[in-house]
């Protein structure tokens, strides 16, 4: 079979949405990788043997640079992909790659990994962090209610869809009228491991924005006067600084080594957010340790309570709080932690989407 991946954009380095194409693109290394913009200097060498074709947008005067202000150009350029020629279109996305064309009597799988955030349940929270009082708050108010119609058209090409969670096999359904089975993502497992050396600090690994909640960890780990290590970078790392306490350490930007070096030292790892299935976690796990996570989203889904850690009920520095109280209180097995993230190593996840797709084109 003539096969296509489709992937929204490649111009952010290799984040969770990349790292499951990069294995997406092991199964099927002949395939060509559609895209609608792509940044060779960020994606690094791991890309660059690729074939990727990217679409006009590629093309425009700061097309690539300031992508995200072309948002209305969006549906055309992907509508546009020439996909014509293959039996088998393999799309993952997040926002635009599900609504790529494929010819009538193809195969499309879309792997999603949610309906497009800023168009469905996070729409109010998008335009408010657009500038205040410009043009542009004004224009997206204006566009997101016809691109949730195009949104929900375009879902529809797809013949089978994947959702990487449970919320986003639920959300799928609210807004799109259409299920989902439920494939979780892989974890690279072999490359976070135990080690004998135990430290006393927490970890949070993030982006520092709003979304990922990092303002939450770091009032309540000021609070309990307890060390806490945050690895990430971010809009608002000036703002988060500015209200961390002496015990609460910001590193920025971390090698992978080091990464897999906190993780694998760390007390537990701490997850403020709500996430749609959360890989760091599950890497925290795969290194043997628990996890303090905020109970909504994916975390239900990958962390066992009092198992492999503890949940809190409430996005607030209290509830929190109270959670890594109870957390000290409680005993955690480095193997058990491991066992279950072994259940979402990549190796399952190649399996299990394998098997699927030789389903779906039969």
């Amino acid at each position: 079979m003539q096969v296509a991946l489709v992937h929204d954009y490649l111009v952010q380095g290799l984040r969770g949405a990349e790292r499951v194409l990069a294995v997406l693109h092991g199964l099927w290394p002949k395939a060509p990788v559609y895209t609608l913009v792509y940044d060779p200097e960020a994606m690094g060498p791991e890309f660059a043997g690729w074939d990727i074709r990217t679409s006009f947008m590629q093309r425009l005067p700061g097309g690539v640079k300031h992508y995200q202000k072309l948002i209305a150009l969006m549906p055309a350029a992907i509508d546009r992909l020439r996909l014509g020629e293959y039996d088998l279109v393999i799309s993952d996305s997040s926002a635009w790659a599900k609504s790529a064309p494929q010819r009538e009597g193809a195969t499309h799988v879309c792997y999603c990994y949610s309906p497009a955030r800023f168009l469905w349940h996070w729409s109010e929270e998008y335009v408010s962090s657009l500038p205040a009082g410009r043009l542009a708050r004004r224009v997206a108010r204006a566009l997101i209610p016809r691109l949730r119609r195009w949104d929900k058209r375009t879902a529809q090409r797809p013949t089978h869809l994947l959702a990487i969670s449970q919320i986003v096999r639920e959300r799928i359904r609210r807004y799109w009228e259409r299920d989902a089975e439920i494939i979780h993502p892989p974890v690279d497992t072999g490359s976070f491991l135990p080690e004998d050396c135990d430290e006393d600090f927490y970890l949070v690994v993030a982006a520092l924005n709003a979304y990922k909640k990092v303002d939450l960890a770091i009032e309540a780990f000021t609070e309990l006067g307890k060390p806490l290590v945050v690895i990430g970078d971010g809009p608002l790392r000036r703002q988060i600084e500015q209200r961390a306490g002496p015990t609460v350490k910001l590193l920025g930007k971390v090698s992978e080594e080091e990464l897999r070096r906190y993780c694998a030292r760390c007390r537990a790892f701490v997850m403020p957010q709500e996430e749609d299935f959360g890989l760091a976690p599950v890497e925290a796990m795969s290194a043997g340790r628990p996890v303090i996570a905020y109970g909504g989203g994916g975390a239900l889904e990958t962390v066992l309570a009092d198992e492999t850690g503890v949940f809190f009920p409430e996005q607030t520095p209290a509830s929190l709080v109270a959670a890594v109280q109870r957390f000290e209180t409680l005993a955690f097995d480095k193997t058990r932690c491991r066992q279950r993230a072994l259940e979402f190593d990549t190796e399952r996840f190649k399996e299990r989407f394998s098997a699927y797709v030789q389903s779906a084109t039969r």
